[in-house]
């Protein structure tokens, strides 16, 4: 009981946090995402590499870093994306550091850091082409989006744990996450699908029904193989938990790792209909 409460109130915290931060203005909206990338690069280089190739993994942060503000400026301030260009730099430093350790006998780790920054950084950095329009701050896209995500977990959770966790329900990928379960799995699309839904009806979402429920599946479905994703990492270095920063939910990489995938398809889907 302690547990569930621990979860429930930081979780409920978390939430309140991230929406304030795509609610008020551009500038705490950069600084938030940019703390929740640094912290999930750390996790993700932590997971895979202890306390190895620090200062490799200090460029590569630093890269990401470069990257998101970059893109910032040039979807805030109007900064030709040409110098986005720019962020390549302690990526080649990465590489170029790379050339300098001593101990080559795990070379191929070096492949840890690189994945890092195409399955963290960029995606979070490309976030701003979604929240910022022309100089102008919208974050109520990108709350949708939380919504819908969020939605379709407290749904696969409550269909899992009630239908899910039976001797003879059918899991979803045992292999990797032997908790999750096709009951928890159709039960995140329903409530995603209620959620796109809803959101039309309220008006956050201002495109016809039909997307807002392909939107609401994709996002789901994406949001699926983002969590399985993390989990195969997570297995494969036999760890519970990407980290502590969340009491209850284990590291932000834990809490971001479905967004990451469902936002990103969210956004590619509304660019190829125009909906963006």
């Amino acid at each position: 009981m302690n547990s569930t409460v621990t979860r429930t109130v930081s979780g409920a915290a978390f939430a309140v946090i991230t929406l304030a931060s795509l609610l008020f203005c551009k500038y705490i909206f950069a600084a938030y995402f940019l703390f929740i990338m640094v912290a999930m690069m750390v996790e993700f280089y932590r997971m895979g590499l202890g306390d190895n190739y620090k200062c490799a993994r200090i460029l590569a942060i630093c890269a990401g870093c470069t990257l998101f503000v970059l893109m910032f400026c040039a979807a805030a301030f109007g900064m030709p994306y040409k110098f986005v260009a720019l962020a390549i730099i302690p990526v080649m430093a990465v590489m170029i550091d790379s050339l300098f350790v001593s101990d080559k006998s795990e070379f191929g780790k070096f492949a840890h850091i690189y994945t890092g920054l195409l399955y963290i950084a960029v995606p979070l950095s490309l976030i701003n082409l979604i929240a910022i329009k022309e100089g102008e701050f919208n974050g109520i896209l990108i709350v949708s989006f939380f919504i819908i995500i969020w939605c379709s977990d407290v749904g696969a959770y409550i269909f899992g744990m009630g239908f899910g966790q039976r001797p003879d329900s059918r899991k979803l990928c045992p292999a990797i996450s032997p908790k999750k379960s096709w009951a928890g799995f159709w039960g995140g699309l329903i409530t995603a699908v209620i959620a796109g839904i809803v959101l039309r009806l309220t008006g956050l979402f201002t495109f016809p029904m039909l997307h807002c429920v392909v939107l609401a599946l994709l996002m789901s479905v994406a949001g699926v193989f983002g969590d399985l994703f993390e989990s195969q990492w997570k297995r494969y270095y036999n760890l519970k938990d990407s980290g502590n920063i969340i009491p209850g939910h284990g590291g932000m990489l834990d809490r971001f790792d479905s967004a990451i995938f469902a936002i990103t398809a969210g956004a590619l889907y509304m660019s190829l209909f125009n909906l963006l």
